[in-house]
């Protein structure tokens, strides 16, 4: 196992949506982690692959964040230990972390009057504030808020100077993941985009993470359902078994049921499901997926997938599965995978979408690769990519040697 207490610099865990389920699990592990009350499981930087990797150690990670919620982290992971989340064992050791966490949080709602562009500005100075007041190498920012709607095309996302004059004159409205994704560009953070939302994903702000010369990843990690699709959807083509329908139907509760009760905030996530499916059979694949909101299933989910493909002479066959797991637990190991790798990625001078860690996500940034075996090949490729290329921009500040 890696050594998990490495020496400075230190890497700064800026979330948004700070006090949520996953950010807290992910905190919590971390801290159990570096104590010895738990083991990395799920956590793929942990693996062999990555172990000459030169990435910050857990111990290294220093957490804070923005939300518009005010549940202390620590009553937030005492929540979490009864619904089976966090073991009660660690709870103990967990004390000083979530406290020196929770001091970190900052409250990121709108102020009365504030246009986005000061807005942007103020979380900007939120995320530089905390990485000069712990002497930070670096800080990456991670959205782990709740879904929003996809925004509906416009113009001024297509180019930064437009986007920033738009911003200025008060004439479109940022998705709030894209206002943080400016807020962290501009503060000169790496940006991780775990949710469905846009985030970095208007060409504007790719244009403004080059100028800046910071990277970014995204979008919608995968952790249950897509996972295994990513891994079983390959066999049909690889047996040159025709696919011919895969359909899905998806139980949560928590946050994440309620907020993907609502039809448009659920489409960015089921048209991510489908368009990854058909771009790794290469044709149109008939069926759709749905997600129902039960309250009462709280942090646990659960997938039903029913799929029809064809063999030979045409004889028409089926295959179900059904995966249950727990979301918090399944998403916080890969968002410190992320950030570790993303601080890798910054340390080398990178900018723009990493598309090598496309492996986490339903809709990777930068990539249209969804085959998970691939997608892991090119990611452990990448992560042993030489040092720095001399000339690349400076990941803080943007500026070249």
């Amino acid at each position: 196992m890696r050594d998990t207490t490495g020496p400075s610099p230190r890497i700064g865990v800026w979330m948004v949506g700070a006090r949520g389920s996953v950010a807290t699990a992910a905190v919590a592990g971390a801290a159990a982690i570096v104590a010895g009350a738990a083991s990395p499981v799920g956590c793929v930087t942990e693996t062999p692959p990555f172990r000459d990797v030169p990435l910050p150690a857990l111990a290294d990670l220093v957490f804070g964040g923005h939300d518009v919620v005010d549940t202390p982290l620590s009553v937030r992971a005492g929540q979490l230990a009864e619904a089976g989340v966090l073991p009660h064992s660690v709870l103990k050791a967990l004390d000083t972390p979530l406290a020196a966490a929770e001091l970190e949080i900052r409250d990121g709602s709108a102020r009365p009057g504030e246009t986005q562009s000061e807005t942007a500005a103020r979380l900007a100075a939120d995320m530089a504030a905390f990485r000069d007041r712990h002497g930070l190498e670096q800080v990456v920012v991670v959205n782990v808020s709740s879904t929003e709607p996809l925004p509906e095309p416009d113009p001024a996302f297509l180019h930064l100077a437009a986007l920033e004059a738009a911003l200025t004159e008060g004439s479109i409205t940022l998705p709030v993941s894209s206002l943080y994704a400016y807020a962290a560009f501009t503060a000169g953070c790496a940006y991780v985009n775990f949710t469905p939302s846009a985030g970095a994903a208007l060409p504007a702000l790719e244009e403004l993470a080059r100028l800046r010369g910071v990277p970014h990843a995204g979008r919608d990690g995968k952790t249950g359902e897509t996972l295994v699709k990513s891994a079983l959807a390959p066999m049909f083509t690889q047996r040159a078994l025709r696919l011919r329908s895969w359909s899905g139907t998806n139980l949560l509760g928590g946050g994440d049921g309620a907020t993907l009760a609502d039809p448009a905030a659920a489409r960015s996530k089921t048209e991510s499901k489908q368009r990854g499916l058909e771009e790794t059979v290469g044709h149109a694949v008939q069926g759709t997926t749905h997600i129902d909101n039960v309250p009462e299933m709280g942090e646990w989910k659960t997938a039903w997938d029913h799929i029809s493909f064809e063999g030979f002479l045409g004889v028409r066959m089926t295959m179900q599965f059904t995966w249950q797991g727990c979301d918090s637990a399944l998403a916080a190991p890969l968002v410190l995978d992320l950030v570790r790798l993303a601080a890798l990625g910054a340390r080398r001078g990178e900018s723009g979408a990493l598309a090598a860690l496309g492996f986490f996500f339903k809709d990777p940034a930068g990539s249209t690769e969804h085959n998970l075996t691939l997608q892991h090949e090119a990611l452990t490729a990448w992560a042993h990519e030489p040092a720095p290329v001399a000339g690349r921009a400076n990941p803080l500040t943007g500026a070249r040697p």
